[in-house]
């Protein structure tokens, strides 16, 4: 993947912005580091400050696999659009799953609940989704061998993928994040979008390689990745967000966008 700061990232980013797109973001991993507990996360105080300054600029939108009110809640400013659980929650469309479509995990779930918990794994039901978290695993393989038992056979409503040491399952009725963006920047009548992410749920909105969307993966820990650009680390997005800012309105003072690196 080509960087993102590196001249051709630069132009094309100049490009985009200037074509009113909507900018959307991951929050996880992208606006706010990874950490080993789910509840310590939180973005940093320089991405927010220029996160609710572009917010006044263009349309901004959080796309999630966190609960809506769960990230709403991690947030110093207002974006015009949140949008949770991998792309299925969004709260201007009715859920698509019935009710009983994680019912056959959640049965596994009380039925392996010790087990789950002696070897390290969480679970997070947030209603739309259901998360296995084994970060916190001191055995890791003993708890993927645990995982793996839990969703063998699950039936075709629902579809498991990986993550950065996280499990989720979704219905396969619902939305992705890709269609959440495009259903976004038909709702607020962009003619592009920029879009951030940094794990497996935000590759089927690089994969769309759609020619007015410009899509940054946080990381190169993913050969495979489709996104257009990347950078290195959360430790960029200040920067990159100062280099939209200058685009749009001039910036930062460079002793602020120093202090941001």
């Amino acid at each position: 993947m080509r960087h993102l700061l590196s001249p051709e990232g630069r132009a094309a980013l100049a490009t985009t912005l200037l074509n009113a797109p909507l900018l959307a973001f991951d929050f996880d991993g992208t606006l706010a580091p990874i950490v080993a507990r789910p509840d310590d996360a939180c973005i940093p105080l320089a991405v927010a400050q220029r996160l609710s300054r572009l917010s006044t600029l263009l349309p901004l939108a959080i796309i999630t696999g966190r609960t809506i009110d769960d990230v709403q809640g991690r947030l110093s400013f207002k974006p015009q659009y949140i949008i949770g659980n991998h792309g299925a929650e969004d709260p201007l469309l009715p859920n698509v799953a019935s009710s009983d479509v994680f019912d056959e995990i959640r049965a596994r779930l009380q039925v392996h609940a010790v087990e789950l918990a002696t070897v390290g794994v969480t679970v997070e039901d947030k209603q739309h989704s259901i998360a296995l978290h084994y970060r916190l695993a001191r055995d890791r393989d003993q708890a993927l061998a645990s995982i793996a038992k839990l969703i063998q056979g699950l039936g075709p409503a629902v579809n498991v993928y990986g993550g950065k040491l996280v499990f989720n399952v979704v219905s396969t009725a619902e939305s992705d994040k890709a269609q959440a963006l495009e259903r976004l920047v038909k709702r607020c009548g962009a003619r592009s979008a920029v879009f951030v992410g940094d794990d497996v749920n935000d590759e089927p909105v690089f994969a769309r390689q759609e020619p007015t969307w410009l899509t940054v993966r946080i990381g190169r820990d993913y050969p495979g990745s489709q996104a257009m650009f990347c950078l290195e680390s959360p430790s960029e997005v200040a920067y990159m967000l100062d280099q939209m800012l200058k685009i749009l309105e001039g910036g930062f003072p460079s002793k602020e966008s120093d202090a941001a690196m």
